[in-house]
């Protein structure tokens, strides 16, 4: 046979199978091409995936060509040929659209693409300690970024006038605040000197209810030690100066620590400590500063805060609120409870205790001055605050039939204010203010306005509530709030703080901020009082912040008033001789631009803001090296001697000691008027020191005694039985509770 015979043979065979394949895998499908005839049959095998019939309407293929067996490899899916893929399984990622794989991988892309471009460049790090030295590199970077954005964001840049705060606070006044409504007291008009502290009938008035809760953790044991033994206790921190008032003022202040759900490790040692002392609240609360602790405690007090009723009476009748028919069983005494309870206690006719005035949050890293916290928490209760000029609101004692110029009358004659030294007329004056009657306001003479004895109130009880916020009141270009070290709500903002569910949803954040967001939130945020007490609320000489100085007591604060109303005499007359053409140095005096108008703009001067013992920025050094214990605390009081001493100075620490106030003197022989509260005590030994200045000490020094001497008085080598002096003024609750079980 004939090689060319059997190969034509053999391709019209293969062409008539083929042909005969075809139409039974494609029965729809006209007969191969012509040219399939001269086409040689493939050199290997087909596709073992089923020919299937191509879906109607798309054209079949022009014949089984090696591009067409490609697009049947697995591995390459073609929706054409293969639409049960597509039916039954998800597209793989592979064969994502392009539109679609764009917009979801852009951002991935780009940053690939950079990255690699980083990692490229020649002056990327290779080697070890390159890659090491660029982590440093980057690190200090990262730092100094953080440090830059906590200086910028910071608006505690420079140190805060408080010789103004303390003085003429009017001339450094805060900025408007964001809220029009928002009443800031005392109100004092421009160039006025904040009037002396107490009022003459302050121990006329009943005291006032304090629950003050000290916020605290489970492992702070010794903070809460020193606590009890120092400021919750002390006859100087319950009673005053100068003798004190036997514990009169803060009979009804009761202190209580806070805490959160203790951890597993302190469970056991907190509730020992519950039942040794009975002044551990534990709120059900995780353990938490800004995360609603506040707003728990708040909540707490609402239902649980109950504090002694007035035992001795007093001249002036308590007034009358909505909560004060409210009573309750007297809980477990504290040892550092009042006095005058333990003895109701003992007596056998258990009075019941009642709701407190304000409930007082504290942290621990302050130091409260317990009577003087009480006694100006006592006036501010007893404060009629004047009302504005626009206001119609009338305070009524009598009917509904009292006429309109009669209860203005009554209006006139009750309202009283510690922050003013003038009439209720004053509302209707005109805000012309000569040379004279600035050096009149000015005067460090400034007396103190006694209170109305015989308050009047509205017909409801409910309006007659006081709304007082309470505090330092903290004021930047950012933020207007009472500090959180210490501050006071009255009961009936801790009632409504407690039950608004507006309130619920604003628990989270700085705690003492969302308290102000919580008083412009109540329903009538116009009659809440914003009272600030930005003098007396201060920060450890130690800690070198813009509100820290030297420990304060009225006599420095006296001379204080002096040398600012000597620096507004000689802006006054700066200011006449400009407005009579003179010169006024170029404007460099530092009191030619301040004006009431430019006050707020104008820069302050650095006399304002110093401080004899502390300085903003700046690490506290002893004025002098190896000072003994008492003489280093001698040398924290603002304005002392000793802490003027410096090296060569011709003074010695001994001189500076025999020469230095007695309590008597800096407290200007008045049981109160001094600190109300010392903040930022990160430490023990700053904790011990603020004690040692605000609660030990002689009442008369040596050099008084020296002074005071004559025929009927102490001698120059008198000296004080400090023993009969405590049996006859000092009452210390842990000695009293033993002689009661007795």
């Amino acid at each position: 046979m004939n090689l060319s015979d059997y190969d034509s043979s053999d391709s019209e065979d293969t062409q008539v199978m083929a042909a005969s394949s075809a139409t039974f895998l494609y029965p729809g499908r006209a007969s191969l091409s012509s040219t399939a005839t001269n086409t040689p049959a493939p050199s290997r095998s087909a596709s073992p995936l089923p020919q299937y019939v191509s879906p109607a309407g798309l054209p079949p293929s022009a014949c089984p060509s090696d591009d067409d067996d490609d697009l049947h490899v697995p591995l390459t899916h073609s929706n054409v040929r293969h639409p049960w893929l597509r039916d039954t399984r998800r597209s793989p990622w592979w064969n994502i659209p392009r539109r679609r794989r764009k917009r979801a991988g852009r951002w991935p892309r780009l940053l690939k693409r950079w990255l690699r471009r980083l990692v490229r460049h020649p002056f990327f790090p290779a080697q070890p300690i390159t890659l090491v030295l660029t982590l440093i590199l980057l690190s200090i970077l990262a730092i100094f970024i953080t440090l830059l954005l906590i200086y910028i964001l910071n608006p505690d840049k420079e140190s805060l006038p408080w010789r103004a705060y303390c003085s003429i606070p009017s001339l450094v006044q805060p900025p408007q605040p964001y809220f029009p409504s928002q009443r800031t007291f005392p109100e004092l008009e421009y160039g006025q000197m904040i009037p002396a502290f107490p009022p003459p009938n302050l121990d006329d008035l009943p005291p006032a209810g304090l629950f003050v809760g000290v916020f605290s953790i489970d492992s702070a044991f010794e903070r809460r030690m020193l606590v009890r033994t120092t400021w919750a206790s002390h006859p100087r921190s319950r009673d005053g100066a100068v003798g004190g008032d036997e514990g009169r003022g803060t009979s009804r202040t009761v202190v209580r620590f806070i805490l959160g759900l203790p951890r597993k490790d302190w469970e056991r040692r907190v509730k020992l400590e519950m039942e040794m002392y009975n002044d551990i609240v534990i709120l059900p609360i995780p353990e938490n500063m800004n995360s609603g602790k506040t707003h728990s405690f708040f909540s707490w007090a609402s239902l649980n805060a109950w504090v002694p009723p007035l035992y001795t009476p007093s001249e002036v009748p308590l007034p009358q609120f909505s909560y004060s028919n409210y009573t309750s069983t007297p809980p477990s005494l504290a040892p550092h409870d009042p006095f005058s309870a333990w003895e109701n206690i003992q007596s056998g006719q258990v009075r019941p205790w009642v709701r407190p005035d304000y409930v007082v949050k504290v942290d621990d890293d302050a130091f409260v001055m317990l009577a003087e916290l009480e006694s100006r928490l006592r006036v501010e209760l007893h404060n009629k605050p004047k009302p504005l000029p626009n206001s119609t609101l009338l305070y009524r004692r009598t009917g509904p039939g009292t006429t309109s110029s009669s209860s203005s009358s009554s209006s006139s004659s009750s309202t009283s204010s510690k922050t003013s030294s003038q009439g209720d007329d004053d509302s209707d004056s005109t805000d012309t203010r000569t040379t004279t009657t600035t050096s009149t306001k000015t005067s460090a003479t400034a007396t103190s306005t006694p209170l109305s004895p015989h308050p009047t109130y509205p017909e409801s009880l409910t309006d007659n509530d006081p709304l007082i916020y309470w505090g330092y009141l903290v004021t930047n270009r950012l933020h207007q709030f009472m500090a959180g070290e210490v501050y006071s709500l009255s009961w009936s903002l801790v009632d409504w703080v407690a039950k608004d569910a507006t309130v619920k949803t604003m628990t989270r954040g700085a705690e003492d901020k969302q308290t102000s967001k919580w008083m412009r939130a109540h329903p009538r945020a116009d009659k809440v009082r914003w009272t600030s007490e930005r003098c007396w609320i201060y920060d450890h000489p130690r800690s070198a912040t813009v509100y820290s100085h030297g420990f304060l007591f009225p006599a420095e604060v006296t001379r204080i008033k002096r040398a600012m109303a000597a620096y507004v005499e000689k802006w006054t007359s700066a200011a006449a001789l400009g407005s009579s053409g003179h010169s006024l140095n170029g404007g460099n005096n530092g009191v030619s631009g301040l004006t009431s108008s430019s006050s707020t703009t104008t820069k302050i001067p650095s006399e304002w803001s110093h401080s004899t013992v502390s300085k903003f920025g700046v690490r506290y050094v002893p004025p002098i090296a190896d000072l003994s214990s008492r003489h280093s605390v001698e040398a924290l009081v603002e304005g002392s001697e000793m802490s003027t001493l410096r090296d060569g100075s011709p003074m010695t620490p001994e001189h500076a000691w025999v020469h230095r106030e007695g309590r008597n003197t800096r407290y200007e022989n008045k049981r109160v008027g001094g600190t109300v509260a010392v903040h930022y005590i990160k430490k023990n030994m700053w904790f011990l020191e603020t004690a040692l200045a605000l609660l030990e000490g002689e009442e008369v020094s040596e050099v008084e005694r020296y002074e005071e001497a004559s025929p009927g008085g102490l001698g120059p080598d008198a000296h004080i039985d400090e023993d009969l002096y405590w049996s006859k003024w000092a009452h210390n609750n842990f000695g009293r509770q033993r002689r009661l079980r007795e």
